[in-house]
């Protein structure tokens, strides 16, 4: 077991799905964790508290809005004002359109750009100066296999992710002798809230079983079939933030069922 105790790790678009899970999965392994994102205030308290509670740990949230980068630098100062520094920092907040090109419209494009790039750039810059100091950090970049590879009429979320995923090798050749690393995971689907109910919608456009559209609608481009879970994603970030993975730097670690490998 990696022990992140006395370390702090913020996570952005941490309320729900990928980044609640890896919230959590940072928590149980002893850091002190600050919350980001959309949803029910009341929720979100009860999410933080529950974090507080369960692992013995000290939880913050701040809901910058992520194409803000006064409220982002705010993030990170404030997060940095009550715990010292950010020693782990988890860019995940993102958005979705999906669109032809030629139809897509321009604040959608601007917002994607904003809040699934744009963002990474604002808190890395905000958060490295303390991890130099320091004289340890980690940086993770979640991207996406499409990151890596492309599909039809997801042009801002796949140039983004490809963005990202070039920024992250970049961090990473600009902190290597700063004991920092900056890896991006890259996941194919992923098991959320917000799947299933795509699931679900699917299901009734298409009139199929639900099993038959996740085999052969959601999850036809991972050949394992299987959807990646949010728990697999919070271990692999936790790694990431240990001694045994020191030497692994501006890499993009695909999670995707093989999609990549085609």
């Amino acid at each position: 077991m990696t022990s992140l105790a006395g370390k702090t790790a913020l996570i952005t678009g941490s309320t729900s799905g990928i980044g609640l899970g890896i919230a959590q999965a940072m928590a149980a392994a002893g850091a002190n964790v600050v919350l980001n994102g959309l949803g029910d205030t009341a929720e979100i308290e009860k999410i933080r508290l529950g974090l507080e509670k369960d692992h013995g740990i000290r939880a913050l949230y701040h809901g910058a809005d992520m194409t803000k980068p006064e409220q982002i630098r705010d993030m990170c100062e404030k997060s940095i004002g009550v715990f010292g520094a950010i020693d782990i920092l988890v860019n995940n907040a993102g958005i979705q359109h999906v669109s032809p090109i030629d139809e897509f419209p321009e604040d959608k494009w601007n917002a994607i750009i904003a809040i699934n790039l744009n963002s990474a750039f604002h808190t890395t810059k905000a958060c490295l100066p303390g991890m130099k100091k320091k004289g340890w950090g980690r940086v993770i970049n979640i991207a996406s296999a499409h990151g890596l590879v492309a599909s039809p009429f997801k042009s801002a979320y796949i140039a983004a992710k490809h963005g990202l995923v070039g920024m992250t090798k970049t961090i990473a050749l600009e902190t290597a002798t700063d004991n920092i690393t900056c890896n991006a995971i890259c996941p194919g689907y992923v098991l959320t809230p917000l799947v299933q109910n795509q699931i679900k919608d699917q299901a009734k456009v298409h009139n199929l079983p639900e099993s038959e559209v996740v085999e052969k609608i959601m999850l036809t481009p991972q050949p394992t079939k299987k959807f990646v879970e949010v728990e697999q994603l919070g271990a692999l970030s936790v790694f990431l933030c240990s001694d045994a993975a020191s030497n692994i730097t501006g890499t993009s670690l695909p999670v995707d069922g093989g999609w990549t490998a085609r």
